[in-house]
């Protein structure tokens, strides 16, 4: 990339950022800063301030969730920082925020790291997409295979056979593949990455699954934010991000092949028959992968999304405050997802259930903190 097209892609998501914010803003206010310490929040007088960080493929909701909260409460500050997944397991391990963020369910040696006790509690359902931007944007369609070989770098151009096959009549360009991937630590590259993983031997042998992997080819971005500003600045660029990210830059989302064998959109609808396909292997614990879900009508590249938490708070009003706030989004807030600026799929009714145990289950000091 040049110097030219570094400067401009940073402009797009300095100004992507920049317009996410001014819709929330629009839409109630921002949320409160922490203050100067940086680290853990803390209380002052009759506020109650809380600091989250993690994962983009979320942001977006989890700024309008802040924002509605917040009016109906008002000694609510809480702050969100969109960070990576990565970012967020690594603060919540550290303790130096109240709650993490992160849409990969965190690994067994991950949690065994953060010594105490941490939940994962599901909050809402999203999309990674196929995001691209060629002339005129025509509605494509992939298969499995050919995603993984153009992340591998096999299918170097835009009308290649296999694209054309999963494609037929469309009139695609013959020029260069452009891939842009994420630079960060990202529970949307875990995402997408443990997807490739299940649908293409070679892509699982070579890369595999993980937050960070390392990239046979292409450009990278930070953030949700990096990717989307790359792809939109550059023309016949392909990338991988949450929904919401095309949806706000009105860029096109390809429809991808099933287990089943259909071409499937990536909506609220098929992301919510993922998650149906696999309420029954939903362990104890609320950690489990949707990719590549079985049904007809099952967008095979969707995912929960974790609040993550500690079972034992140390400081019981804040503790309680947090319970309350993530009450709050397992109820009330699931309405945002009916808004169509936030096409996030609301949570079934038996998880919703299964979370409300998780939160019952917090305690200080002994003490179970919600209703308290």
């Amino acid at each position: 990339m040049t110097l030219r097209t570094k400067l401009s892609v940073s402009a797009f998501s300095l100004a992507l950022v920049v317009a996410l914010a001014a819709f929330i803003s629009a839409c109630g206010g921002a949320p409160q800063p922490v203050g100067k310490d940086g680290g853990t929040s803390t209380s002052s007088g009759s506020a109650m301030r809380l600091q989250g960080a993690g994962a983009t493929f979320p942001a977006p909701l989890y700024t309008k969730w802040v924002s509605e909260y917040g009016k109906a409460n008002p000694n609510a500050r809480i702050d969100y920082q969109s960070i990576g997944s990565g970012g967020g397991i690594q603060q919540i391990t550290a303790r130096t925020v109240d709650f993490g963020a992160s849409d990969a369910p965190m690994t067994d040696d991950e949690l065994k790291a953060a010594k105490d006790e941490l939940l994962h509690i599901p909050t809402a359902l999203g999309a990674v997409v196929i995001t691209y931007n060629l002339p005129n944007n025509p509605e494509l369609k992939f298969s499995p295979a050919t995603i993984a070989d153009i992340f591998l770098g096999k299918i170097k151009k835009w009308d290649d056979k296999a694209i054309k096959d999963d494609n037929p009549g469309v009139q695609l360009p013959s020029t260069d593949i452009s891939v842009v991937h994420r630079s960060d630590s990202s529970g949307t590259t875990a995402i997408f990455t443990e997807y490739l993983s299940k649908v293409s031997p070679e892509w699982k042998e070579k890369v595999g699954a993980g937050k960070q992997p390392n990239w046979p080819v292409g450009q990278g971005g930070k953030g949700n934010e990096g990717v989307m500003g790359a792809v939109k600045q550059q023309p016949n660029t392909i990338g991988y991000v949450e929904l919401v990210y095309a949806v706000k830059t009105k860029l096109p989302a390809a429809s991808v092949k099933n287990a089943s064998g259909n071409f499937v959109k990536p909506t609220l609808e098929s992301v919510t028959a993922a998650a149906s396909e696999a309420l029954q292997a939903m362990p104890e614990d609320l950690r489990v992968s949707i990719t590549n879900a079985g049904g007809a009508e099952a967008y095979p590249i969707s995912s929960y999304t974790y609040i993550l938490v500690y079972k034992d708070q140390k400081d019981a009003a804040k503790g309680r405050a947090l319970v309350d706030f993530l009450w709050w989004c397992l109820h009330d807030g699931q309405a945002v997802t009916k808004d169509p600026e936030y096409p996030y799929s609301p949570l079934p009714a038996e998880i919703v259930k299964r979370a409300e145990a998780k939160l019952n289950s917090i305690t200080s000091g002994g003490e179970t903190l919600r209703g308290k």
